[in-house]
């Protein structure tokens, strides 16, 4: 079965747990880490869906132009990388058409996908459909089916779905957008296994099994950052359980990724959606 592999292009400082720590100056970093991450892709020949962050791609047209050409799906992860609770509906409305403007400027295509920074398409939030659907999108891939102190919608369908505005954990034959919700596992309750911190946390041998027995009735889809891949990350002075969950892991997460590549197919979210 094919899987979708996403790659979300944003600073090594976006996560949400880094904000109050950050220093009064720093580097994004997400074109260097990014070209470790590429020379993998381009290793086992595979294409992925990147989320671009629209004020990364305002400032490196000519790199997202060249992910573009080499056959890679370009999408919006929206411009800055505000949660939707922060924005609110008018102020994501402006983001989002800024984002699919220069990324329609970029590719001379028009997205199909979006990617709520921080995964942050709830219930409180679900009036990203009605904007997406304005602006010509054909699926979000923000919903994730576990619930953490950050985001999670722990009742969401498991498979693509549509959600359902009044109740966006349920189908809606006749929705507009398709949802591919963050992979999980079913063991007593859903166990995260799509990428990000719990591909850099769980054991290589427990990501091969779940995602072949994911893969026995759906695709999985994994998610990355390339920040989370390169070992030249910077590491902040932070609590314990902060600088566990942002950095544990990273020095062999590449590899790991690796490993995944040659066990499982991979392609772009659209393709594997049959857009």
């Amino acid at each position: 079965m094919k899987n979708a592999l996403s790659v979300d292009l944003e600073c090594w400082y976006s996560p949400e747990l880094l904000i109050k720590y950050l220093p009064e100056t720093f580097k994004c970093q997400a074109i260097e880490a990014n070209n470790k991450l590429l020379e993998l892709l381009n290793k086992y020949n595979t294409k992925v869906t990147f989320f671009v962050l629209g004020n990364i791609a305002e400032n490196n047209p000519d790199y997202i132009k060249m992910l573009h050409e080499e056959g890679h799906e370009i999408c919006s992860h929206s411009y800055t990388h505000d949660t939707l609770h922060r924005l609110g509906k008018n102020q994501f409305e402006e983001e989002l058409k800024k984002s699919t403007n220069l990324i329609k400027s970029i590719t001379h295509e028009q997205p199909l996908g979006f990617r709520a920074p921080t995964f942050s398409v709830d219930q409180s939030t679900s009036w990203v459909f009605e904007l997406l659907k304005k602006y010509g999108y054909k699926y979000d891939s923000s919903i994730f089916p576990f619930k953490t102190g950050l985001y999670g919608v722990p009742k969401a369908q498991l498979a693509p779905y549509k959600p359902n505005v009044e109740d966006i954990s349920k189908h809606d034959p006749e929705g507009d957008i398709i949802e591919f919700p963050m992979t999980v596992i079913r063991i007593w309750k859903n166990i995260p296994i799509a990428g990000g911190f719990y591909l850099r946390a769980l054991p290589l041998w427990f990501l091969n099994s779940a995602i072949s027995q994911v893969n026995k009735t759906r695709p999985a889809i994994i998610y990355i950052h390339p920040w989370e891949t390169f070992k030249e990350t910077p590491r902040l002075k932070v609590p314990p359980h902060i600088k566990f969950q942002t950095y544990y892991g990273i020095n062999s997460s590449l590899s790991k990724l690796e490993s995944l590549l040659k066990n499982f197919k991979f392609a772009p979210i659209r393709e594997v959606l049959n857009l």
